[in-house]
């Protein structure tokens, strides 16, 4: 059964040539199509999200995990989604850039089941999940100390706390990419000493303003 126009993706992968110059591969439509199927699977049970369509996952979710990517360096590049709660913006950015090397933390059980299942669904299995709060992975690996290149979040209690865990994640000269509120919002005071920034990056060909803490780590 085909689906309504209102459900569909089409109108995200229709961004694909203003993000990424370039448009989205029949594995890329296969593959988000496959993503948002399952998490609206998960969510009629598990409530990983309020967004329960293709179209606003598309938008909500995918669209706006490929906005981080605009602040990434050039590929191979090692990456840690901190928060990744549905995969969110890590996955989505792992399948438009094959050179990323994608490690996600996650606390909650649900959505690290989630994963799990997304992980194997889309034939990823060189993804890494851990469960637990990021101070007590690193705690617990300190095979991650130092590791990554960038490491990404969406949570919404951004503070010195987070920033501080995300530094010892990252090498010398890594960066923290982090989203911000609305464009038009005051931007929330960081008393983080080191070299941090918010940035807003501007989409004029589709009509979008993003806002991002942009913190590196130093020696």
């Amino acid at each position: 059964m085909a689906r309504p126009a209102t459900d569909a993706l089409e109108p995200f992968f229709k961004v694909f040539p203003a993000l990424l110059g370039r448009a989205a591969t029949p594995a890329e439509r296969s593959a988000f199509g496959r993503y948002a199927d399952l998490l609206i699977l998960w969510n009629r049970t598990h409530h990983l999200t309020a967004l329960n369509t293709r179209a606003e996952i598309g938008r909500g979710l995918f669209l706006d995990s490929l906005l981080f990517g605009a602040l990434l360096p050039r590929a191979p590049l090692r990456v840690l989604d901190i928060g990744a709660g549905a995969g969110i913006p890590g996955v989505p950015l792992r399948l438009v850039e094959p050179g990323l090397s994608l490690t996600l933390i996650e606390s909650r059980r649900k959505p690290v089941s989630f994963l799990h299942a997304l992980t194997r669904e889309l034939a990823m299995p060189d993804i890494t999940v851990h469960h637990g709060r990021a101070g007590a992975v690193i705690s617990e690996l300190s095979e991650l100390k130092s590791k990554f290149d960038v490491v990404l979040t969406r949570a919404v209690g951004l503070g010195v706390g987070l920033i501080e865990v995300a530094m010892a994640y990252l090498r010398i000269g890594g960066r923290l990419v982090a989203s911000g509120p609305p464009v038009g919002s005051p931007m929330p005071k960081i008393d983080w000493q080191g070299p941090a920034m918010w940035k807003t990056v501007e989409f004029p060909k589709i009509g979008l303003a993003r806002a991002f803490l942009l913190a590196t780590k130093e020696d």
